[in-house]
């Protein structure tokens, strides 16, 4: 089955959409003129419910079929990313310093696009559950949704999720069931000791020397902490001390990212870290503290959902079932930490690849994404 007739005729007005999401950008927790964006064109659809202002700027829409039966949850993440703009487009970014680079405007384009086919043919019996994510890239949006109990408040038993992919071939969904994005742990850490002239070192407490020990040992942890069949990933992106070359300073700070795909090995490169940490400090007579702003479960795909995702991912333009998992993150790992589901990709085309300052999301992929999201409804929630 290719892309759903009526959905392909609303192409035009699904550029539209999105074009005026990405003109208007907003980040983390605070996309308020989005999600009021959102909640006006899902009125002007004729959805059953909205209710806004879930997880601050958040939106759940509900949509009932024509029979009773179970709740399908179809998620979208709406926010930007903290950057600058060089697409050039007529559409691009009027928010200085913050732009659509990961494709963001055109997930909430292709459920929008989902949401209006669904509304017009409800050809399906049971309930979709619309969700409008703000704060993916902060790590925060899912978690502060589910806090609020979207899960069980709406009686959502399964939940989906796809993602623009720059690069691969218009159309190609890929996916694979288990591990499929990583965990994701961002840590800062922050040794304190007791500057000083560089002349007389003895008189101060390095933490210079300390952060040296400490970013050396850190590495031991992924070759002899972590199984050799597991994938882990421990980077050190950020190394920050001192502003004179003849003065000691007294703080140092060490930053970085750990990458895997289950909760006990995040678990083990956290603890590990915090003893090698505290046992530097110990030994060179300073203190440290370390602390995290993201910390992101793995994107884990349940068998079942993945198996129905990759047939209708088939039948509307080809799918690939990957081999191994990808090493970036993604929290609606969150969600399906709650539920089963799956999460997919969908190729845009060649160009520039996501968090690029160039990067636009391809409009043409938005028919194909919401022909998929609206016949996974009708292929999961049967009449009869």
């Amino acid at each position: 089955m290719p892309v759903l007739n009526s959905i392909a005729d609303a192409e035009a007005q699904m550029a539209g959409w999105r074009q005026h999401i990405h003109q208007n950008p907003e980040i983390g927790l605070d996309c308020v003129k989005t999600a009021a964006f959102v909640a006006e064109r899902l009125r002007e659809i004729g959805v059953d419910e909205i209710h806004e202002g879930i997880g601050r700027t958040g939106i759940v829409a509900l949509i009932k079929g024509r029979a009773a039966g179970p709740t399908l949850g179809l998620r979208a993440d709406m926010d930007a990313l903290p950057m600058p703009e060089t697409t050039g487009a007529p559409y691009a970014s009027q928010v200085p310093g913050a732009m659509h680079a990961c494709g963001h405007d055109g997930h909430t384009t292709m459920l929008m696009g989902a949401a209006k086919y669904l509304a017009e043919t409800r050809n399906f019996a049971g309930t979709v559950a619309l969700i409008f994510q703000p704060a993916e890239e902060t790590g925060e949006g899912a978690k502060a949704m589910l806090a609020e109990g979207i899960m069980d408040r709406f009686g959502v038993e399964r939940v989906f999720a796809i993602h623009t992919s720059a690069g691969e071939d218009l159309g190609v969904f890929t996916t694979r069931p288990g591990p499929f994005m990583a965990s994701v742990g961002d840590f800062n850490i922050h040794i304190t000791g007791r500057g000083g002239h560089a002349a007389y070192p003895h008189k101060s407490s390095d933490p210079v020397a300390a952060m040296l020990v400490m970013a050396n040992a850190l590495q031991t942890i992924v070759s002899r902490n972590a199984d050799a069949t597991d994938e882990v990933v421990l980077s050190i992106t950020q190394v920050n001390a001192g502003s004179a070359f003849n003065v000691i300073p007294a703080e140092a700070r060490i930053g970085g990212t750990i990458r895997c795909f289950s909760v006990e090995a995040r678990d083990m490169v956290r603890r590990r870290m915090k003893e090698i940490c505290e046992g530097v400090a110990a030994a060179m007579g300073v203190s440290v503290t370390i602390s995290s702003k993201i910390d992101l479960d793995p994107t884990v795909n349940h068998e079942a959902e993945t198996a129905l995702a990759a047939e209708v991912a088939a039948e509307i333009s080809g799918v690939e079932i990957l081999g191994h998992p990808h090493m970036g993150g993604e929290d609606f790992g969150a969600m399906l930490g709650t539920r089963p589901g799956a999460f997919l990709f969908l190729g845009q085309g060649k160009g520039p690849l996501v968090h690029e300052t160039d990067f636009d999301f391809n409009d043409k992929a938005a028919p194909i994404g919401a022909s998929f999201l609206a016949r996974l409804v009708e292929r999961a929630l049967p009449m009869g």
